[in-house]
């Protein structure tokens, strides 16, 4: 595998868990449930 290939796949993996972020923040925002994440070193919880 040369270097424009990993590029490319690299970018290809990017797009797929930009789509899966926004899919995953939809599906909580129709369930009004909590996203959790982690900021600063502490677990914080946010409503979408």
């Amino acid at each position: 595998m040369n270097l424009e290939e990993q590029f490319e796949r690299q970018a290809k993996i990017a797009a797929g868990l930009k789509i899966a972020y926004a899919r995953m923040l939809e599906f909580k925002r129709q369930r009004n449930s909590e996203v959790v994440v982690m900021r600063d070193g502490k677990i914080v919880r946010i409503k979408p």
